[in-house]
């Protein structure tokens, strides 16, 4: 059996791979959290705004009806901005983790191509008899395949039916707010 000598070059080239993924990750992360940190900044300056009319409104007040009229008011659309606000942090946070499945998923291909060409190499310099250990080896590494394909279509059908649950969740309680605050708002009656 002849000896391998390891090539400069390739150690560069993967290294420089290992880099520039490392580096994607990197910038997926990084433009997740800004999108996060720019929906905080904007959440807060309406919330500030609709503090400051609230708190105007309330200063007009003269009559106990008049709070109770406010408050109902503006629960529906706190609670509307709320569920909006859950959403879009849901809708980056999975966009951000898709992202970088996709790139884990090209990097798991690349890994399963190299490994298939390291063993179609060690096959044919293989000695005779190995025959069945490397036929065994490619078994595993196909069944290893397998059950990554089905343990990621489970995940998908999972998050798929958590987004469903969630939308239906989502709009029971707003129809649930809506309906408290028109029973809520009181009805002057003529004197």
């Amino acid at each position: 059996m002849e000896a391998k000598f390891v090539n400069p070059e390739e150690v560069l080239a993967a290294a420089k791979a290992n880099v520039d993924s490392a580096l994607a990750f990197a910038t997926v992360g990084f433009n997740g959290i800004e999108r996060l940190s720019a929906l905080n900044l904007n959440t807060s300056r309406v919330a500030l705004d609709d503090l400051g009319a609230n708190a105007k409104a309330v200063v007009g007040v003269t009559e106990a009806e008049g709070y109770m009229a406010i408050a109902s008011a503006a629960a529906k659309p706190a609670l509307e901005k709320a569920v909006a606000y859950s959403r879009n942090v849901y809708e980056i946070l999975a966009a951000t983790q898709a992202e970088l499945a996709k790139m884990v998923e090209a990097k798991a291909a690349e890994v399963n191509k190299s490994v298939a060409s390291a063993l179609e190499s060690a096959a044919k310099s293989a000695p005779v008899g190995s025959d069945a250990a490397l036929a065994a080896v490619k078994q595993v590494l196909g069944a290893a395949d397998t059950a990554y394909a089905n343990l990621t279509g489970a995940v998908k059908k999972a998050t798929e039916v958590a987004e469903a649950r969630l939308e239906s969740a989502t709009q029971a309680a707003l129809d649930a707010v809506g309906k408290a605050a028109v029973i809520a708002v009181p009805v002057k009656k003529a004197a």
